[in-house]
């Protein structure tokens, strides 16, 4: 599998295996398969590991955590992440360690090679456009993460416990755009990378969240750069995956679906599992160092490693894609 450059740790396989479906949090699976995915992406070359405390409350960390039990990483990275919120700068430290020490103990890990902060980032007085209600709780304000949060990002590197910090590129588009250009930078972020320009459901922060503008910035300052949600939590798929949850959270991903047609169309024309197009069309933008996958089983994850083979696709391909869903 293609290497690619990546400064925290100088360089990394094109594709990431990502947490979401290993905890669960895509559709059905089992910790049975979930070990067996995570040992098929090994065994294919993948070394990059990307979990978090919330995908499957812990799920997806303890799935790795038995596959690396008793076993040596080797050139494996893991990368996992805390959503902090909003504190009182003094107590910032402590939440992040604690989240961290949590993980590693799931992990049967002493470190992890990159620490994200899961909170999505606002400026201080930005309120948000839906679910203003979980505002400290799901998001952390510019002033926590320059007077807080990167301070003990810092500490924990020097203690050894993480090789490298960032952001998980969600959020306030403003915010986000400061904080790329801000006097210590993160050493690295997650962008949403897909031909709908999409968050979905998790773009619930602003309401006019554009993952382009921040993955232009990202690149144009230089930071190291994970594509994420390439295939847009399913709509970019031959077909979804789950039901919509009751609380009708995830309604945008649903809509996403439907706007996505004419890409399924382009896709048929090709002869091309969409999942595939989707896929390859997110290894083709400019200074993605890896693709973090959702595949949640074997068969999705074998797709997406064909996606890696068939290689980038071409200025013209790019071109048509972007013009069918130009109307997005």
């Amino acid at each position: 599998m293609q290497k690619r450059d990546f400064r925290p740790f100088k360089s990394v396989t094109a594709l990431t295996l990502g947490g979401g479906g290993l905890g669960q949090v895509w559709g059905e699976t089992t910790r049975k398969e979930a070990i067996k995915t995570v040992n098929l992406a090994l065994e294919k070359g993948i070394n990059h590991i990307d979990v978090a405390p919330m995908y499957g409350k812990g799920e997806a960390e303890i799935v790795v955590g038995e596959v690396f039990k008793g076993k040596e990483l080797g050139d494996v990275k893991i990368t996992t992440k805390c959503r902090l919120g909003t504190l009182p700068d003094d107590e910032v430290y402590e939440r992040l360690n604690s989240s961290l020490t949590k993980s590693l103990d799931n992990l049967n890990m002493e470190r992890v090679d990159l620490f994200l902060l899961h909170s999505q980032l606002r400026q201080d007085d930005f309120q948000l456009h839906t679910l203003n209600e979980y505002r400290d709780t799901n998001t952390t304000s510019l002033s926590c993460y320059y007077n807080a949060a990167i301070p003990a990002f810092e500490r924990l590197k020097e203690e050894g416990k993480i090789g490298s910090w960032g952001i998980g590129g969600l959020g306030q588009t403003q915010a986000i755009l400061d904080a790329l250009n801000n006097d210590i930078q993160p050493e690295a972020i997650q962008c949403i990378v897909n031909p709908l320009n999409s968050a979905g459901a998790i773009g619930y922060v602003d309401q006019d969240f554009d993952p382009q503008k921040i993955l232009t910035e990202s690149q144009e300052a230089g930071v190291p750069i994970l594509g994420i949600r390439a295939v847009q939590a399913g709509a970019l798929t031959l077909e979804m995956d789950r039901e919509p949850h009751p609380s009708g959270f995830d309604i945008k991903d649903f809509e996403d679906y439907v706007k996505a047609e004419p890409f399924r169309q382009l896709a048929s024309k090709w002869k091309m599992n969409p999942s595939i197009l989707a896929h390859r069309y997110a290894l083709s933008v400019e200074k993605v160092s890896s693709v973090i996958l959702g595949v949640k089983n074997r068969k999705e994850l074998l797709d997406c490693i064909e996606a890696e083979s068939l290689g980038e696709l071409d200025q013209g391909q790019i071109s048509e894609i972007d013009t069918a869903m130009g109307g997005i």
